[in-house]
């Protein structure tokens, strides 16, 4: 689901029967219409948004903002808005306007003059002044994903324009011009080289990397999946596998936007499960009565088939664990237990699950000899029984049943 539910009738957001709890306040929409016009001048922050529902036609959104220009680039950037509440992070993002145009998959290998300036501002660092012409003004609605982050008003565009020369980085504008590169190896030499994630994904979605003839324009939601899998698998097989195994359990620890997370790192060779217990009432578990359990795995080998049950939460997970491992130079087995509240009612993106989860790496961690000890630790913690976990995990009855050389002493 990705259109925002009311939380009192069900319906869409701004339904005309009453005040939306949801959103701050529905003058900011009205603000926004006032300044619209068929042709108008805004910021993108940069931004790009790529539908998926049509592929492999696609409509491409240079996102669009009235505010501020030092403002704007913060819009677009979830590794700085940890700590932000669910309301300021709506407020501003249901600001950016979705001014689109329709393309082909494949026009990424031979963009148009429109969708070249369209890549350009995307791979700028920065917020660039653009032109729009649009056929209609927007109707007020917000799209929401379990994968992206909010997005506002959208309309149909006629043109774009540049206004202001793009400022795209050295090591990006170099990459983009080396057309044998494959795209994984361009993300991870960019990654290396210090930039984000979040930008990685939007100069993915637009088609800028890659072998020249297999340049494709990226729905947006796969984009972001796309750079969390192929940075971690490239950790974990490059990195993470040549490290020595921790010799005893961790757990770790975050709370944000009614997501809890605790993270247990285990003394043996890499694999990964994530385990997610939505509760009655919760976005996706309005339905029923009593918690749901879902889960993915992979061994040391990795796993071939997309985690379909966590979906981009696995991945997004994965590599902020990832990331910890190669900061410390170590191996350890890993299970990410979390906990959606029934008060996380409208998904805000997979950003949040990789934040809360690096943000948990950062925290101090509690320290355990065995296995028993660590789950009873979380037992005590975790609000769903501890039993229903370890009934679903497939680490767990695997670690049980293995014993190391240390165990016989």
């Amino acid at each position: 689901m990705e259109r925002g539910l009311c939380v009192k009738c069900k319906g869409r957001l701004f339904c005309g029967l009453h005040k939306c709890p949801l959103l701050e306040k529905k003058k900011n929409y009205l603000k926004i219409k006032e300044r619209l016009k068929d042709e108008f001048i805004a910021y993108t922050p940069p931004s790009i948004f790529i539908t998926w529902k049509k592929y492999p036609k696609v409509d491409v959104a240079p996102l669009a903002s009235f505010d501020n220009s030092k403002k704007v680039s913060f819009y677009d950037m979830p590794e700085n808005w940890f700590g932000l509440d669910a309301n300021k992070i709506i407020s501003f993002r249901e600001s950016l306007i979705m001014p689109y145009k329709s393309f082909e998959k494949e026009d990424a290998a031979e963009p148009s003059y429109e969708l070249l300036e369209i890549q350009e501002s995307a791979m700028t660092i920065g917020s660039l002044m653009s032109e729009y012409e649009i056929k209609e003004k927007p109707k007020l609605e917000v799209s929401f994903s379990e994968y992206y982050a909010p997005v506002g008003p959208k309309a149909e565009m006629k043109r774009f324009d540049l206004l202001e020369n793009p400022k795209i980085p050295r090591k990006v504008d170099y990459l983009n011009s080396d057309t044998d590169a494959k795209a994984s190896d361009a993300i991870y030499e960019l990654y290396n080289s210090g930039f984000q994630v979040s930008y990685l994904s939007k100069i993915l979605s637009i088609g800028t990397l890659g072998i020249e003839r297999k340049r494709k324009l990226v729905p947006t939601r796969w984009a972001i999946t796309a750079v969390d899998s192929t940075l971690a698998d490239k950790l974990i097989e490059e990195k993470i596998k040549n490290y020595n195994k921790i010799d005893c359990y961790k757990i770790f620890h975050s709370e944000y936007l009614e997501n809890t997370f605790y993270i247990l790192l285990m003394p043996y060779e890499w694999s990964f499960e994530q385990l997610e217990a939505w509760k009655a009432g919760s976005f996706w578990n309005r339905s029923n009565e009593e918690v749901e359990i879902i889960s993915d795995y992979e061994l040391y080998e990795g796993r071939k088939e997309y985690a379909a049950n966590v979906s981009g939460a696995y991945y997004a997970a994965k590599l902020a664990v990832a990331e910890y491992l190669v900061k410390e130079k170590i191996q350890a087995s890993v299970i990410v237990f979390r906990e959606i509240s029934d008060k996380y009612q409208i998904p805000l993106g997979v950003w949040q699950i990789r934040e809360n989860v690096r943000n948990a790496m950062k925290n101090k961690y509690v320290e355990f000899n065995n296995l028993d000890d660590a789950l009873l630790h979380l037992s005590k913690r975790l609000s769903v029984n501890i039993s229903a976990y370890t009934k679903k995990s497939v680490l767990i009855d695997k670690i049980k049943k293995q014993k190391r050389i240390i165990d016989f002493f």
